[in-house]
Formats: structure tokens, C-alpha cells, sequence
């Protein structure tokens, strides 16, 4: 079986890059923003659906970045093989999310949602100079930052 996950590539005026950090099941991972594709979406659909319910935040859906060209098997469901596609993003408005400064800081709010559902999220930028692969935790994620990085765009 097959978890189709969509994310995005969001960087700011600053030269930032956005991630998300996550508490799931136990463990802490960072990650971009984005989730799985639900059926009858479209890709793009889903980055735009999954920055509003994760952050409220509307985005433009830029170019495609990667689609995964090997195989990874689910962290969380060993049954499952992830394909990952990765577009760039823009925000289209401010951001009102809460954001970060310090990896993994969730506030109590954030905690009482992890307790009802077992994970919760919190967001923040780096900046491109520390930015890396080994700012993100999953594999895929960690080959699309080297991309990213390698682009250098031109912000």
C-alpha cells in the first residue's frame, strides 16, 4: 500500500527556511509542512489545504521541487510505502501562526492537543546559513533540503 504525503517548500524574504516541528507517537520530528493526500485531491489542493488546517495560512503552490525516486517504507506503519512530492510555496498573507525560535517549544495548548491526539505540531524558520539536511529528521525530507540547499535560490 502507498501514503501519498504532499509538502512544502516555504521560504521568506529573510532567506528562512519554514519547518515543523512534531511530537507523534512519542517521538520528535522536524519536518516541512504538509501532509497526506486525501482521496479525490489534487496535489496542489492538498498543500493549500494542509497549510490552512496546520498553520491558516493561504498559500500560491509554486513549482515542483521532488517526487520520491526510491524506496522508503512508513516510520509509523511498516505495511506502507511513502511517496513524498514537494512543490515550493508562498504565503500569500501573514503569518498568524505562532512561530518559534527554539526547536520542539510547544506551549501548553499544543501539549493538551498531543494529549487528546497523540501528536502536535509548532512551527519555525531557520536561517538559510543553518540551514541543512540535518535540519529535518525523515529521509525524503533530508534529500530535499540538499536540493534546496544546492538551488540556492536567489531570494
Amino acid at each position: 500500500m502507498f501514503s501519498i504525503r504532499v509538502y512544502g517548500i516555504l521560504i521568506n524574504e529573510k532567506r528562512q527556511v519554514l519547518v515543523s516541528d512534531e511530537f507523534i507517537r512519542g517521538g520528535y520530528y522536524t519536518k516541512f509542512p504538509g501532509g497526506g493526500l486525501e482521496f479525490g485531491e489534487g496535489t496542489r489542493d492538498c498543500l493549500k489545504r494542509e497549510f490552512k488546517e496546520e498553520m491558516d495560512l493561504n498559500v500560491e503552490v509554486g513549482d515542483h521541487l521532488y517526487t520520491t525516486d526510491f524506496f522508503q517504507m512508513s516510520a509509523f506503519n511498516p505495511q506502507y510505502q511513502i511517496v513524498s512530492i514537494y512543490y515550493f510555496a508562498k504565503a500569500i498573507e501573514g503569518i498568524k501562526a505562532p512561530l518559534r525560535t527554539k526547536p520542539f517549544d510547544f506551549d501548553e495548548r499544543e501539549m493538551k492537543i498531543y494529549e487528546e491526539k497523540q501528536e502536535t505540531e509548532t512551527f519555525r524558520f531557520i536561517d538559510w546559513e543553518d540551514f541543512s539536511s540535518q535540519s529535518v529528521t525523515l529521509p525524503i525530507d533530508k534529500v530535499v533540503a540538499d536540493l534546496v540547499k544546492n538551488l540556492n535560490p536567489g531570494i
